[in-house]
């Protein structure tokens, strides 16, 4: 008996799942691992799909987004995440110094770089962040809006983070290790 969560095979599985599956392969050309493993439950990669469907649908970039996941990511120790949002990343413009730094909440722009830093302890202190942390923010330029779509993504990724702990799903991205970070 297995004690992680079982990845799905997109041939064999049927019903909803297998719809959801259908049109996140029309949609990326394949279906990711990490798909496989939601699978299990339908609400929950229905509400995963939301989650990213919302998100982009805020007012951060594509790569600014993907900056805050490798944040994210590193902050929570997910192998899984961390790979295959650098493989993302890179196709949203961002070069090696810039996936380096951004798991480290590091930015060349100001802005970026406080916002990396919010999400970061969002996400290290479960929510629970200073009044000070919240006015550097703030001071940043980051309007209240913006500050709850940070949260937005930290709550997105840290789904993801938790289910591949759980999960132990399989890497299928180029590998990068969060204990790698140097």
């Amino acid at each position: 008996m297995s004690t992680k969560i079982e990845t799905l095979n997109p041939v064999t599985t049927t019903g909803e799942a297998k719809d959801l599956f259908n049109a996140v392969e029309k949609k990326l050309g394949f279906i990711p691992n990490l798909i496989k493993v939601f699978g299990n439950s339908p609400a929950t990669l229905k509400s995963y799909l939301s989650l990213g469907e919302l998100s982009a649908s805020g007012t951060f970039s594509n790569k600014f987004r993907e900056q805050l996941a490798l944040t994210i990511a590193q902050a929570n120790n997910c192998d899984y995440c961390l790979s295959a949002h650098t493989a993302i990343g890179k196709l949203n413009g961002l070069n090696s110094d810039q996936l380096t730094a951004s798991r480290k909440a590091l930015a060349e722009d100001a802005k970026q770089q406080a916002g990396l830093i919010f999400a970061k302890e969002v996400t290290q202190n479960r929510g629970k962040v200073s009044a000070v942390s919240l006015q550097a923010v703030k001071d940043a330029g980051y309007n209240d809006g913006e500050i709850l779509e940070i949260v937005l993504n930290v709550v997105a990724n840290t789904l993801t983070n938790y289910v591949n702990h759980i999960a132990e799903t399989e890497i299928d991205f180029p590998i990068v290790k969060s204990e790698e970070l140097v």
